[in-house]
This record gives structure tokens, C-alpha cells and sequence, in this order.
């Protein structure tokens, strides 16, 4: 029988923890509220030595966690959440204390590059070698994967953070403690929330918040696929699921792009391309279940066979 590992989503809410060997084969699952680091990761740890004492030994454990972090094996800071300005979790070490806590290999990298790496292998990705997975929600976060392989430079993509043209006559100021008027600025769970003085939820399909929300995410997809051409932008997040909004995105996108890049993909609706994540609300944890195989073997080299997701 094929291993079986661990996943770690780690959220600024809430730890969801998994172990299995893919998305038809999730043995266990778990959702803890996120408190202080000692709470939080002891309680992880202490959960998997019960499912180790129920399943047998995992493999290793992958964390896909929120930033911003160290994901440079060999860096000092690999492993640890940094700069966030999450109460109590600047400079935590995740890894090191999941690591020594199970006597096990850990796999380490940003939550939205797991779900992009999760999405390629069993999701909308599958087949594809460019990924980008953006999630809009309390944030807005971006991860790319590029030949099987989740894309770092100096550090990880902080795609949230990209500037967008303002819409027409938008005054609003931002919410970004660091930009203002960056993308999660403008488009996140928060910003709305700021804008309209009622939270995302609450507000109906029909607002005009969704053709301002529309504005600022398509002005961010047409720049991520002017600069890295990805066969794939997959569109996660719980403002994403209002009615109606990627459909909105995709007609933003098509109207910014005005038939310059000349590919079948970025062309007509857009509806293979600017797409819903394959897998659903699970792309985070199944895409940290994706990086603890990793450590056995390389996500290039696994068959996508078992590949669950539409779009």
C-alpha cells in the first residue's frame, strides 16, 4: 500500500489538517481555530501522533502556510512565517517546530503555492505548464507553479500586492496597511467590507460592488497573463463564489487584453482559461497533501491520472 502523509493549510483563522494519499483517499481530517503558535502548532502535532497511532507512520508532512515566509531550503529563515502582521506569529518557525515535534520530513511553502501546485497535479491545472492560483478573500494571495515546480525568486510572489489602475471616479483609499491602494487594497474580503460598510457576504449578486470588484481583478489577471503567460488562472477564495463574479472578471479581462495575445486560450470567453479552482475549497489542503509527496517524489514526475477536478 502507497504512503500516507500529512497536510497542514495554515490559515490566519483556522489550521486545517489532513492526512491520506490524495483527493479520493483523505483518511482524516481536522479544523482548529488558529490561537497563539505554541497552541495552534501543539495541538497540530498532538493530532497527528494519534493519527500515526491509528494509521501508522506518515511519510512527511507538508504546510502550505499564509505569509509572508521563508521558502528557500538552505535560508535561515526557511520554514518560519516572517513579517506578518498576524498577532503573535511574526517570526515563527513552523516547520522546526512540526519537524522535531514528529521526528518527521517536512515540506514548506506558501499556502497559494500549494493550492497552485494542488490544482495543477488534481485539479483545473492538470496538463498545464503554467499555473497561477489567486485567492481573493480576508487577503489576496498568488502562487504559480511552472513545470511541476511552485515558483520562488528573491522570495515568494506576493501577487496581492501588485498596483492596479483605479476604476473611474473610485476614491476609496485602501486598506493596505503597507500600500493603501495595492490590489488586496482595493479587492480583498476586508476592502469591501470598508467600502460598503457591510461585509462581502452580505452584499447581493446585484450590487455595484461586484463591477468595481470585477474592475480590479481583471486589471490584476490581464498583467499576470501579459507576464507569465500561464495556460491557467484559477480564481479561489470566498469572494469568488458570489454569483456571476468570474464571468464578470473574464469579460474584464477579454476587454483589457483587446485581442492582442493571439492564442486560442486568450481568446473568446476566456472560459478555459480565467477558470474556478478544479478542486473546489480543497485546493489549500490537497495542495499541502501534494508538497508532502513531494518529499518521496517529485510532483513532475507523478501521473495526474487521479485528477478530480472540472472547469
Amino acid at each position: 500500500m502507497s504512503a500516507i502523509y500529512g497536510a497542514i493549510e495554515a490559515g490566519g483563522t483556522k489550521f486545517v489538517l489532513a492526512c491520506g494519499r490524495g483527493p479520493g483517499e483523505l483518511l482524516e481530517e481536522r479544523t482548529l481555530p488558529t490561537t497563539t503558535p505554541e497552541e495552534t502548532l501543539g495541538a497540530s502535532v498532538a493530532w497527528f501522533r494519534e493519527v500515526q497511532g491509528r494509521h501508522g507512520e506518515l511519510a512527511g508532512i507538508g504546510v502550505g502556510t499564509f505569509g509572508p515566509a521563508g521558502v528557500h531550503e538552505g535560508a535561515a529563515d526557511w520554514g518560519w512565517i516572517t513579517t506578518t502582521p498576524k498577532a503573535g506569529w511574526r517570526d515563527t518557525d513552523v516547520a522546526g517546530y512540526v519537524g522535531r515535534g514528529l521526528g518527521l520530513p517536512v515540506a514548506f511553502d506558501t499556502d497559494v503555492n500549494a493550492a497552485a501546485l494542488g490544482e495543477w497535479l488534481w485539479g483545473a491545472g492538470v496538463g498545464c505548464e503554467v499555473v497561477l492560483y489567486l485567492t481573493v478573500g480576508t487577503g489576496i494571495g498568488g502562487g504559480v507553479v511552472m513545470g511541476g515546480k511552485p515558483l520562488h525568486g528573491v522570495l515568494h510572489p506576493e501577487m496581492g500586492h501588485v498596483r492596479t489602475a483605479r476604476a473611474a471616479g473610485d476614491e476609496f483609499a485602501g486598506v493596505c496597511p503597507w500600500h493603501r491602494d495595492c490590489l488586496e487594497g482595493m479587492a480583498s474580503g476586508p476592502a469591501i467590507g470598508a467600502r460598503w460598510g457591510r461585509p462581502a457576504g452580505e452584499l447581493p449578486p446585484g450590487h455595484e460592488a461586484w463591477e468595481l470588484e470585477a474592475h480590479y481583478l481583471a486589471e490584476a489577471c490581464t498583467g499576470f497573463l501579459c507576464t507569465l503567460s500561464p495556460q491557467r488562472v484559477i480564481l479561489g477564495g470566498g469572494v469568488m463564489g458570489v454569483p456571476g463574479l468570474l464571468e464578470r472578471v473574464r469579460a474584464g479581462v477579454r476587454e483589457r487584453l483587446g485581442g492582442y495575445l493571439q492564442h486560442p486560450l486568450y481568446s473568446g470567453g476566456l472560459e478555459d482559461c480565467v477558470v474556478a479552482p478544479g478542486l473546489g475549497t480543497r485546493s489549500g489542503i490537497l495542495g499541502a497533501l501534494a508538497l508532502a509527496r513531494e518529499l518521496v517524489q517529485p510532483a513532475s514526475q507523478l501521473a495526474s491520472s487521479d485528477y478530480v477536478g472540472k472547469h
